[in-house]
């Protein structure tokens, strides 16, 4: 595995860990909040009902990137299973400490993310 130690890969495990367990509570959170919004719609003006529908567009798009961000969170906790945890995806190498301290989901090294972001 990548060159890290036992103490490196500890850490970098527990950060995922707790940012995934954060946004399952966020996501509970949500979900509760949500359930108490559901009020019975009284007649309203057309200005209160957009602003009901921007309301929930903004709750969607939240929703959606916080499942965005839980599915790397698991993508990268599961590497740590598979022995592949710190390796770039891409070229193989192993993903600098400093680097995953910054972003412990990362799939890339350094240079195979600049040269895809190039792209």
């Amino acid at each position: 595995m990548n060159g890290l130690d036992q103490e490196q890969l500890a850490l970098l495990k527990s950060m995922l860990e707790r940012r995934r367990d954060a946004l399952a509570r966020q996501a509970d959170a949500a979900r509760a909040g949500a359930g108490e919004l559901a009020v019975e719609e009284v007649e309203t003006s057309p200005a209160d009902k957009a602003t009901v529908r921007l309301l929930n567009d903004l709750a969607q798009e939240a929703a959606g990137h916080n499942a965005a961000q839980m599915r790397i969170l698991k993508r990268a906790l599961a590497r740590f299973d598979d022995g592949s945890y710190g390796d770039c995806e891409q070229c193989g190498n192993p993903i600098g400490f400093s680097r995953l301290q910054a972003r412990p989901e990362a799939r890339l090294c350094i240079t195979c993310q600049t040269r895809a972001e190039r792209h």
